[in-house]
């Protein structure tokens, strides 16, 4: 009897695979069908960034017949990702790309030498289907044929070797290339570094000026951040109070537009037309007379509650409360930046007497400075010095430096915290993480009972039910649901891990996605493949183990192999439902429209769905591809099935992303790391080796003679000089390639950026930065060309706005195409009031409601946005002040 239930138990898993392999290429078969049908009818879903209204940043139009794209597509080049889309996309491309050249030979060459080894004139018994080829299933009378196994591990460990030392040495010229590259070699991004942890001596501008003098051309700019307490909650007010205009002035114009549309109907019914009736004249009357109560409004919370609720507290004008409220927040903030610049921030002196220079002899201020400050320096080699010198003599003082920060990467919150502190926070981060991982281990490993139920219910009889349903059903619980519970429970996973980040205090978001990958790559190896192997090999196992507790190392040699069978079905579902579902993207498909039907009501709105850009979180999605690569590697000798099942992924996630990349997503230069993903993915490869060296060498070691000795004891030791093989490679390639990815050397110096006319700008306003000197608005304007006025409001027209002598934009110089540069300054420090967008209309109301805001002390515009007389909102181009926000 046990014998039959064990023929069951394995032959369900050819069934299970073939479910799985219906099942999905059905849905690969329907959704590029769909994709297909869809695509030239829907360019603003599939191709959004040829359609996007900036010139510059708008691509040319995939140029492909309607059954012929996957050709064109292939034929495209992958290099042009680098072009579109920056380093980090491009080297992902090239990651997949890597991937299908190390699989493809390993797949061919195992298909022609493991499968028949394993499975021709094999004495094994009771072995069918996908079982005849896992290495479980040579026989204990055949374990000469072991030699297949150890020879072909070999082969592939030093072709992975080799393609792994081709592509770092690839990454790193294209990392260096990118770079020194002038376009970027001279953005404020590649010469700036973000200190952390500055000791109280040193933090003034005069001080850093003088310790980073000692670098090639010195210091540019030095911006010292400040604990700017209610300013950025006030910003954030004035944010949501423009917000909340803008969709107040869009109903109010709609509700007009009913008006109009009711007095033409009256007028053109009338008998007799008089001038008295003239209709454009009694529209723009009733437009401007829209009664009280028609008019939005909306409800204040009810004391101490931080959001309102319908029938509880005062009912307000909307329009009039929220020109109120952005009145009084610029109001606010030019008051707090006044204050900003007001106050010196001049080289502290030991004030107390006390022997040392510290926060106590600073004098008492509104906005006090905080531990941190980001340099920029006159050449882009300095920059990068400066990180990898050691600053400070004492212990953790200024020892956290970044390289290659943004304005919009920076996380304002994580740039205060005492570097004790922040190495406590880290300690607690990862603690949290393994206690995770710990606790996370009871759901994923409920999925990897349910993967191979088949073997469990033939021994619990309270399971036997299971045992009596169709072949189909079976299938699809093992086979199908398994994969889409892991894939829920690891959806909920980087949002709690980022958290964990952001509490260690990573001061970058980019930083961030980093430390996510690793976080996430441990989550997804533990518990998407070791846990689930590990309960699905045992639960297989089980009714034997129970019967026969002596057999454990035997059957656990026997039977691990077989827990290849839900990941055959997970990369099946990643390879074909996964990949067909990129393109189609049904989700993003209706969300697009409901967003737009529900949501799209104001211009901004309408411009956020139709041109917002799309972005890929790369912690997570680089993760998913390379738990892949250790499923493969680690299967690749156990169950060579999956090396061609792989290879054909891979193949399909290359041409996704390759489309994606050129045609859909959008990377912004200033949350590009430069590749630094990349070597991180080498890394998971060699995790992907290591777990496959190490399974092969207990499978080695477990094996037993008919003598009842180990029957393969030359392999397993074979297989421990492989290991000490891999991790000497592995510390080579990290000892010779990792200085370089983090700094460019110096042999690239003279080929690097320096500034024209270094350490000039001593006359910026300070807004936030720290500067040793008091500046107004008169002396900025002094200092600037007639053209260059700090003070100048992006607007539709210099009718709307005039120059302000207040402190409400304050930014501190111009780039070469006329935009405002705000440097490192928070953006509570100096942004302006984001200009309220308004839609014109054929009677000129959205106008007249711009100067009416402009009396009230709001900034507002009507350029690029119009209403029709039915009150549908159409943008024909960005917001005027899109490079601000």
């Amino acid at each position: 009897m046990s014998g039959v239930d064990q023929q069951t138990a394995k032959s369900a898993t050819t069934a299970t695979f073939v479910t799985a392999l219906v099942f999905n290429a059905a849905v690969f078969g329907i959704e590029i069908g769909l994709f297909t049908i869809l695509r030239p009818h829907f360019k603003q879903i599939y191709e959004p960034r040829t359609q996007v209204p900036v010139e510059k940043d708008r691509v040319k139009p995939f140029d492909a017949g309607f059954l012929t794209w996957p050709i064109a597509l292939f034929k495209t080049d992958y290099r042009d990702v680098q072009q579109v889309n920056g380093p980090d996309a491009y080297l992902f491309v090239r990651f997949l790309r890597m991937m299908i050249r190390v699989l493809l030979p390993i797949w061919l060459i195992s298909w022609v030498v493991l499968m028949p080894v394993t499975s021709v004139n094999n004495s094994t018994s009771n072995s069918t289907g996908l079982d005849r080829f896992i290495f479980g299933n040579i026989s204990k009378y055949q374990q000469d044929r072991y030699a297949a196994q150890i020879i072909l591990v070999y082969l592939f460990t030093f072709w992975i070797y080799w393609n792994i030392k081709r592509e770092m040495q690839h990454f790193t010229t294209v990392r260096q290339l990118h770079l020194i590259d002038p376009a970027h070699s001279s953005s404020v991004q590649a010469n700036t570094i973000l200190v952390t942890g500055i000791p109280a001596k040193h933090l003034s501008e005069p001080a850093l000026r003088r310790l980073y003098s000692h670098l090639p051309g010195g210091v540019k700019k030095v911006w010292l951040n400040r604990d700017l307490k209610e300013l950025p909650s006030i910003y954030d007010r004035r944010l949501a109070a423009c917000g909340k205009l803008e969709s107040a002035e869009t109903s109010l114009l709609s509700t007009a537009a009913k008006i109009r549309r009711k007095a033409l109907k009256k007028a053109n019914g009338a008998s007799d037309p008089s001038p008295s009736a003239d209709p454009e004249r009694d529209v723009a009357l009733a437009e401007r007379l829209v009664p009280r109560d028609q008019r939005p409004s909306h409800r204040l919370p009810a004391g101490f509650m931080p959001f309102s609720l319908p029938l509880i507290g005062e009912k307000v004008d909307t329009i009039d409360w929220c020109r109120q409220e952005i009145a009084a927040t610029t109001g606010l903030l030019t008051q707090g930046r006044q204050i900003l610049a007001d106050q010196n921030l001049s080289l502290p002196e030991d004030a107390s007497e006390d022997g040392k220079v510290d926060k106590n002899d600073r004098a008492k201020q509104t906005y006090p400075p905080v531990n941190s400050a980001f340099v920029t320096f006159n050449q882009q080699i300095a920059a990068h010095l400066a990180v990898n010198a050691l600053t400070h003599h004492e212990p953790y003082a200024m020892a956290d430096r970044y390289l290659e920060v943004s304005p919009p990467d920076v996380i304002w919150g994580n740039l205060g915290l005492n570097p004790y502190e922040k190495r406590i926070r880290v300690a607690l981060s990862y603690s949290a993480t393994a206690a995770l991982i710990i606790f996370w281990a009871i759901p994923v490993a409920f999925v990897g009972i349910i993967s191979n139920i088949e073997g469990l219910c033939v021994r619990e009889s309270w399971l036997a039910w299971l045992c009596k349903l169709p072949s189909p059903v079976i299938g699809i619980i093992q086979g199908i649901l398994p994969p889409v519970l892991l894939a829920v429970l690891m959806m909920l996973l980087p949002i709690v891990l980022r958290l964990f980040g952001r509490f260690e205090g990573i001061p970058t978001h980019t930083g961030l996605e980093l430390s996510l990958m690793t976080r996430y790559f441990i989550f997804q190896v533990v518990h998407s493949f070791l846990i689930v192997t590990l309960s699905s090999g045992i639960f297989a196992a089980l009714p034997s183990l129970l019967s026969n507790p002596s057999s454990i190392p035997g059957l656990l040699a026997e039977y691990l192999p077989q827990a290849s069978t839900f990941f055959l079905t997970y990369i099946l579902l990643q390879g074909l439902s996964g990949v067909a579902g990129g393109f189609l993207g049904i989700v993003g498909l209706i969300i697009y429209y409901v967003k737009l039907f529900i949501l799209g009501s104001t211009p901004r709105s309408i411009y956020n769905i139709k041109y917002a850009q799309t972005t890929v979180a790369w912690g997570t999605l680089f993760p998913s591809i390379t738990l892949l690569v250790v499923i493969t590697l680690a299967y690749s000798i156990i169950s060579p099935v999956i090396n061609g099942l792989a290879c054909f992924t891979f193949f399909l996630f290359y041409l996704l992303y390759k489309y994606l990349f050129l045609y859909k997503y959008t990377q912004p230069p200033s949350a590009d790391t430069g590749g630094l993903f990349f070597p991180k993915a080498i890394q998971h490869v060699f995790v992907g080796m290591y777990i496959q060296q190490l399974c092969l060498c207990a499978l080695f070691f477990l094996a037993t003679a008919p003598s009842g000795k180990r029957g393969a004891l030359p392999e397993g030791v074979l297989m421990i000089v492989l290991i000490f093989l891999t991790a000497g490679f592995h510390a080579i390639i990290n000892s010779s390639f990792g200085p370089l990815t983090k700094a460019l050397p110096l042999s690239h110096a003279h080929r690097t950026f320096r500034h024209p006319e270094p350490s000039l700008d001593v006359q910026d306003v300070d807004g936030g930065s720290g500067s040793n000197r008091k500046e107004t608005a008169e002396e900025i304007e002094e200092v600037s060309s007639p053209t260059d006025k700090p003070r100048a409001s992006s607007s539709e027209s210099g009718a709307e706005h005039a120059p302000h002598s207040d402190y409400d934009d304050v930014f501190f110089a111009r780039g070469p195409d006329g935009t405002e540069d705000y440097g490192f300054a928070q953006p509570a420090a100096c942004r302006p009031q984001r200009i309220v967008w308004i839609p014109d209309d054929s009677l000129s109301l959205g106008r007249e409601e711009v100067q009416t805001n402009k009396e009230s002390g709001v900034k507002a515009t009507t350029q690029n946005a119009k209403m029709d007389e039915h009150g549908n909102v159409e943008v024909t181009g960005p917001p005027v002040d899109l490079a601000k926000f």
